[in-house]
């Protein structure tokens, strides 16, 4: 039995050793808690200086504020640098009179340019019912959320083409509306190219899915990553989540 457990072991460490010995995600998250869905936040601290820290990291990109868009989904966006990303599932562009006002159950565009206020409106379900795919690999992704988790369950971001397959988007967990209103922001940086992303589902943790604002959204290529980028304070690394898996494989087989 002992040199069963240690050839197990062994194989473990080989995979280990095989992985990219720098292969990180920096993560960027800020939240503003509101619980009233009637009136818009007023300022977003926590939100904005989690932005600012993850456009700190980034170099020439742009940022798509949806104030001059309109329509439904599938809808294509164009970002200097880093090519096309189109929305898909269900989801359309709302429009509301001013920045002062909300859709009445705690949406709105967190833009703030005067005038009307602008986002997407979206559904997280259990199956991806919203998605974004681009037409070339991409390093960076942020957007301001606002809505998010008031009826239970948190955003997952599942990943298509890199080697890290999901991010937990950790937003406070309300229940019947108790966090209607409020905003976050989130954010990744990934340093490798084996990381770049080609796409990405939005998922909730609970199977009802959650009806959200999106808006503020920022995407960047690899080229585009600043070679000094700023620790956004989680990292997410291969060889931490290899080394738990490794610990998990060895008390497993001591059982």
């Amino acid at each position: 039995m002992k040199t069963r457990i240690a050839g197990k072991v062994a194989l473990a460490l080989l995979a280990f050793a095989s992985l990219p010995a720098q292969a990180t995600i920096l993560t960027y998250f800020g939240e503003d808690f509101s619980g009233n869905p009637s009136t818009p936040l007023s300022l977003i601290p926590n939100s904005t200086a989690a932005s600012t820290s993850f456009l700190a990291g980034l170099i020439g990109v742009g940022t798509e504020t949806f104030e001059s868009r309109s329509g439904s989904s599938p809808l294509a966006l164009t970002f200097p640098g880093a090519g096309t990303a189109t929305l898909s599932g269900g989801g359309s562009v709302v429009s509301l009179a001013s920045e002062y006002v909300t859709n009445g159950v705690g949406r709105y565009g967190v833009t703030r340019d005067g005038g009307t206020e602008t986002y997407w409106e979206t559904n997280a379900g259990s199956a991806g019912d919203f998605s974004i795919t681009f037409s070339s690999p991409i390093a960076a992704f942020g957007f301001n959320g606002i809505d998010i988790g008031d009826f239970g369950g948190t955003l997952r971001l599942q990943l298509a083409g890199g080697s890290i397959a999901l991010l937990n988007v950790p937003n406070t967990v309300g229940s019947n509306g108790s966090s209607d209103g409020s905003v976050l922001f989130y954010g990744f940086i990934s340093t490798n190219a084996s990381e770049q992303v080609t796409g990405i589902n939005f998922l909730t943790s609970t199977g009802q899915g959650d009806i959200f604002a999106f808006d503020n959204m920022t995407i960047g290529s690899l080229e585009q990553v600043n070679p000094n980028v700023p620790d956004g304070g989680a990292t997410f690394s291969l060889l931490g989540l290899s080394l738990a898996s490794l610990v998990l494989v060895a008390r497993r087989l001591k059982k």
